[in-house]
């Protein structure tokens, strides 16, 4: 399954301890992530990570492109609530395009843990079918 995962900076390290937690489910799998975030996952859990732009430089862009023609199976994007960012219209319409094509999205670290054990039991195997 492709995976797309990106994380405010004020999350990055949550970001990356969360691979390091699950890099055993999340080496199964092929990953994609904005630059900066990729980056931090490579090198803090050894994993093999498809990096766009960094999100203001355009991989937000890149990312919603390939949830729109259904390339991602699911999104973990841990992203900052509390403080109001110059991208939130990027980030709503990513968060929109996955409820359109049916994409699981997990935007804090609960979610984020639950989707990818359900992911390990199979239980997001559907998306197979869907594509």
């Amino acid at each position: 399954m492709n995976i797309a995962l990106i994380a405010h900076d004020s999350k990055k390290r949550l970001m990356e301890n969360l691979c390091i937690a699950y890099r055993h489910i999340l080496g199964k799998h092929s990953l994609f992530a904005t630059g900066t975030t990729g980056q931090v996952i490579e090198d803090a859990a050894n994993l093999q990570v498809y990096k766009y732009l960094a999100g203001h430089l355009g991989g937000e862009y890149q990312l919603a492109a390939q949830i729109a023609q259904n390339e991602i199976d699911m999104l973990i994007f841990l992203r900052e609530p509390v403080i109001q960012r110059y991208l939130e219209p990027d980030v709503s319409s990513i968060i929109r395009l996955c409820d359109v094509h049916n994409i699981p999205l997990a935007t804090n670290l609960a979610t984020a843990e639950a989707l990818l054990l359900a992911l390990d039991r199979g239980d997001l195997d559907w998306r197979n079918i869907v594509k």
